[in-house]
C-alpha cells in the first residue's frame, strides 16, 4: 500500500494541547464516542455470536441462508441498542486508561459545567 502526503494530511493527532480548548473538549468527546462505539459493538457482537453458535439448527421449519443472513442483521442492531444502552460502564474505564489526556480533559470540562451551574444556585433573589 503506498501512502502519499495528501493522505497524511487528512490525519487529526490525538495530542492535547493543539487548538483551543473547545475544539480539544469537542474532540475528546468524539474519540470517546466512537470508542464506547467500538468497544460496545465488537463486546457486544462476539456475545452475541457465541451465544447463537451454542444453539443448534431445529429440524424443521429452518429458513436456511436467508434466515442465518436475517440473524447476523438481527445480532447487529441488537449490539447497536446494547451498546447505546451500557457501553460506558465497559468502555469507560477502558477509555480512561488508554487515553488519559483525553479523559482528563474532558472530567476538568465536566466539573467545569458543573460548577457553572453551581453559581447559578447562589444569585438567588431573597
Amino acid at each position: 500500500m503506498d501512502v502519499n502526503a495528501i493522505q497524511l494530511n487528512t490525519f487529526r493527532p490525538l495530542r492535547a494541547g493543539q487548538g483551543t480548548v473547545e475544539q480539544q473538549v469537542q474532540e475528546a468527546k468524539e474519540l470517546q464516542e466512537t470508542f464506547r462505539t467500538f468497544v460496545g459493538e465488537s463486546f457486544f457482537g462476539q456475545m452475541l455470536k457465541s451465544m447463537k453458535s451454542t444453539v443448534g439448527k431445529p429440524a424443521y421449519f429452518h429458513g436456511g441462508r436467508a434466515e442465518e443472513i436475517f440473524q447476523g442483521q438481527l445480532n447487529q442492531s441488537m449490539a447497536e441498542d446494547m451498546t447505546k444502552a451500557s457501553a460506558d460502564t465497559i468502555a469507560d474505564p477502558m477509555f480512561r486508561q488508554q487515553f488519559p489526556q483525553q479523559a482528563k480533559l474532558l472530567r476538568e470540562a465536566e466539573e467545569n459545567q458543573k460548577s457553572g451551574f453551581a453559581d447559578l444556585d447562589q444569585l438567588r433573589r431573597r
